[in-house]
């Protein structure tokens, strides 16, 4: 029995009519995708300029024969009551409703009208069939945070229950909880596994210390998909070797949509069904395919609620090799307020040296998980969790890496924990500036 198809179809989103709308879609010609998105983006945008008083006030200047003159939308333009971002025929009632993480910082709540919210699922579906997963009768091992309030943490549950999944609390990753994770996967069928990046490869990381392969004790297992957090080209390794399946990256926003999939050829696919994807400079002109920019996404469907034009926040470059029928996401490089400006004015890319950090300070299997802290200009503060303090070498490897690939001058702080502070929703913020 299709419970999952079933739950959506009986809430008013129809599912099946949006699975054919992705069919059409990829069977379209490279001149015939051109045509259409030509269409698409165009539609959406009148759509929104006759029909949101909201995003007409917003684009005012939109000249309809030039794509560029359409202003660039940001998270904090759309921090206000939802109720004045609804286009005409739209209500609290007749949408989906629901809110961002806050991840950047900058959360909101947003709506997707009932049509959106099915081609949403309609190309999760899509991609996850690419590695023989359905979602009607795939159980999936769900890494993922749950709401500890009464009402939500029941609400999950149920979700769960229709959804074919068995969730694993991400809140606590010591050695007895990974225990007790590791007996589940022993008495139940998982298909698959889903959630934060970071959760999971503590659990990697643990099979690792116990010498053993996941899939020897769970053989129904077919695939790991790590989605919220960046994933590591040795993190990636790790969990293929303690898992035995492949492990697919996936990157998307509650807000939007999934924006790309890792396909079985090992390219990191972006959506093009649904979503039209851009790379900007700093004037909001889009980059050539394999330079670096802000990641601006419209939404080709959502007529309730405009994204158009949308900078999500992240940093990221499109493959040389990219078409518009299918753009390839060559690198997730972080979030823009994820810099580190540093005394010399010279920036740089937070996850570029926590990177550099991780190759020295992991090497050892002490040092489980870390995070770090740029408290000013010339300060930084490295927390993690480990077995024994960091030794008086590696510290001094770690600030001599650092210094190397910013500036010298700088002063770096360790401090061990117990266990690091995650957010509401469970995600590791990996480095945060507190430099404005």
């Amino acid at each position: 029995m299709k419970i999952f198809n079933l739950s959506l179809q009986f809430n008013g989103f129809p599912l099946k009519d949006a699975k054919e709308t992705i069919s059409k879609i990829q069977k379209l010609s490279e001149i015939e995708f051109e045509n259409y998105l030509n269409s698409r983006k165009k539609e959406i945008l009148q759509h929104h300029l006759n029909h949101n008083p909201f995003y007409n006030s917003f684009g005012k200047d939109i000249d309809l024969n030039n794509w560029n003159s359409v202003p660039v939308m940001t998270k904090r333009d759309l921090q206000q009551p939802l109720e004045n971002r609804l286009s005409e025929g739209y209500t609290l009632k007749n949408v989906y409703i629901n809110k961002t993480s806050g991840s950047s910082g900058d959360p909101f709540v947003f709506a997707k009208d009932k049509t959106c919210h099915a081609l949403t699922w309609a190309e999760i579906q899509n991609r996850f069939g690419w590695y023989g997963i359905d979602f009607n009768s795939a159980l999936q091992a769900r890494f993922y945070g749950i709401p500890l309030d009464k009402f939500g943490y029941y609400k999950e549950h149920l979700k769960d229950k229709l959804s074919n999944r068995y969730r694993f609390s991400i809140f606590d990753l010591s050695d007895t909880a990974l225990e007790n994770y590791l007996n589940v996967f022993k008495t139940k069928p998982f298909d698959y596994i889903n959630g934060y990046t970071s959760a999971i490869v503590q659990f990697a990381k643990y099979l690792k210390s116990k010498n053993l392969i996941l899939n020897t004790v769970c053989p129904t297992l077919k695939c790991c998909v790590v989605t919220s957090e960046m994933l590591f080209p040795d993190d990636k390794l790790l969990l293929q070797h303690q898992f035995g399946v492949p492990v697919i990256n996936e990157y998307g926003a509650s807000e939007l949509d999934l924006i790309a999939f890792q396909n079985p050829e090992d390219i990191w696919q972006a959506n093009s069904d649904t979503l039209f994807i851009e790379v900007l400079d700093d004037k909001n002109l889009p980059l050539p395919y394999g330079q670096e920019g802000r990641i601006v996404i419209t939404s080709l469907y959502n007529k309730a609620h405009p994204f158009i034009r949308y900078d999500l926040g992240d940093i990221g470059i499109l493959s040389k090799t990219s078409t518009l029928q299918k753009p390839v996401l060559e690198k997730l490089l972080g979030r823009t307020n994820d810099m580190a400006i540093l005394s010399s004015g010279k920036r740089a890319a937070g996850l570029t040296f926590y990177y550099i950090t991780k190759a020295i300070i992991e090497d050892d299997g002490n040092v489980k998980e870390f995070i770090i802290t740029q408290e000013t200009k010339s300060t930084f503060k490295i927390d993690y969790v480990g077995n024994m303090e960091i030794s008086e070498d590696k510290q001094q490897a770690i600030i001599s890496e650092m210094k190397r690939y910013l500036e010298s001058g700088l002063i770096i702080h360790f401090e061990k924990h117990k266990a690091l502070k995650r957010s509401k929703s469970g995600k590791l913020k990996q480095f945060k500036s507190l430099v404005k």
